[in-house]
């Protein structure tokens, strides 16, 4: 009897001991699943950082429906002055802001009201989402990621110096359940609607705008942080316009320029158009007799199909021929980096004194010649780098002048680009 007493005591604490282990358990596995939670990891990674509640929109405004499509124009150069919250206030508003609240209808129209379209606001407080129901804008991240993208677009002008710029991201999954194949047509309209509001909008404010649809979706979801299944579809900043002061060259200046050369030195394929043709215009028009070089002699086509005459090869240009040597960006100038012909031409240039200039990316074959030590400089964004490393004190202005070296950002700052060498060749 003894005995049996012991080994029910020996068998009661074992199986406690057993509950117990069972408990500890099971409560780790509760600990470990609240730790894995798809809800408790999304809420995390979601949850907004700031939410600014936005001013009431105006429903009036100082300027007609009228005057604003007369006046309604890209603007691809801006000033760095930032946007007050009333204005980004109006722009949101005017994108995707509610009309009527019983119904939820918004200001510009949507397939079925699904709405599968958010605005994202990037300025230099990060990275804002339009919530149209507070009319609030929720921040995703506290980073000013304009400079990221600046370089993910095609067109980085207007990015680098916008107050803010808006981009418009859809989810074609939303309207596939009622549209079908149709859904993507829907959303692609709806962001045409948006923009246009929003452009709009931009002129009654005052405020210059530009869309932009050049760019790899990839970089742009990435960069933003993009919730899954949302697609990046526009991009349009938005910013006071810059004040570009180019005057019209007098009959004074053409005609000390009647007896001044210039020589384009061009990619044989895949220049950048406008760089090309719009320097040329603004030089032709002040009377500069203009020549263009490449390593091809004959016909060349720049990135955007246009084609142009190359009437001598890069290795049987002689210098002193000129008063200008200019060199022209585009994918296609590449080839002239390393080139130890175009370098030698750079560096001799500035040696003899003669205007030695380089628009988008070709200011890279300046600073690989070793022609900007010391020098103010500027480029397209992507060859920031390149330039500081090579001793250049970059600006990232549309246009720098130092001595006789003359540099321009890209595309948008041409025509500034080609009024600067006429300036310096006339000795202004």
């Amino acid at each position: 009897m003894k005995r049996l007493t012991i080994l029910v005591i020996i068998l009661a604490c074992f199986a406690a001991l057993c509950l117990g282990y069972l408990e500890v358990i099971e409560a780790g596995q509760r600990s470990s699943a609240l730790r894995s939670s798809p809800l408790r990891s999304t809420r995390s990674r979601t949850s907004p950082q700031k939410i600014v509640q936005l001013t009431e929109p105006r429903l009036t405004g100082s300027i007609s429906f009228e005057d604003a499509l007369a006046k309604r124009r890209s603007v691809r150069q801006f000033s760095s002055q930032e946007l007050k919250n009333t204005q980004i206030s109006q722009l949101a508003w005017a994108g995707q802001g509610i009309t009527d609240p019983q119904q939820g209808l918004r200001t510009a129209p949507s397939a079925g009201r699904i709405y599968p379209i958010d605005l994202y606001f990037a300025t230099q407080d990060g990275f804002f989402v339009y919530r149209p129901a507070g009319h609030t804008l929720e921040q995703t991240s506290d980073q000013d990621i304009r400079g990221g993208l600046a370089v993910a677009v095609s067109m980085q002008e207007p990015v680098t110096r916008a107050g803010c710029y808006i981009v418009l991201a859809g989810s074609v999954r939303k309207l596939m359940p009622q549209f079908r194949n149709k859904a993507k047509t829907y959303m692609l309209m709806e962001a045409g609607h948006i923009a246009a509001n929003i452009q709009l909008q931009a002129v009654c404010l005052d405020l210059g705008s530009v869309a932009i649809g050049s760019f790899n979706t990839r970089d742009i979801s990435r960069i933003c942080r993009l919730p899954k299944n949302t697609e990046p579809l526009y991009i349009i900043c938005v910013g006071y316009a810059a004040e570009l002061g180019i005057t019209e060259i007098s009959e004074e200046q053409k005609s000390t320029l009647t007896t001044k050369k210039a020589v384009f030195i061009v990619a044989r394929e895949n220049f950048r158009d406008e760089e090309l043709f719009e320097t040329k215009r603004v030089l032709e028009a002040a009377s500069v007799q203009t020549t263009i070089a490449s390593t091809r002699a004959g016909v060349i086509r720049g990135t955007l199909g246009n084609i142009a005459e190359a009437s001598i090869l890069v290795d049987e240009l002689k210098i002193d021929d000129y008063d200008a040597i200019i060199f022209i960006g585009g994918t296609g100038a590449v080839e002239y980096f390393a080139n130890p012909v175009s370098l030698n031409i750079a560096r001799e240039a500035a040696y003899k004194g003669k205007v030695l200039a380089a628009i988008g990316i070709s200011p890279t074959i300046l600073a690989n010649a070793g022609v900007l030590t010391g020098i103010r400089a500027t480029s397209y964004l992507s060859e920031r780098e390149r330039l500081q490393l090579a001793g250049a004190q970059y600006t990232g202005t549309p246009v720098e002048r130092d001595r006789f070296i003359i540099t321009a950002s890209g595309p948008a700052a041409a025509s500034q680009f080609g009024k600067a060498i006429a300036d310096t060749l006339a000795g202004r």
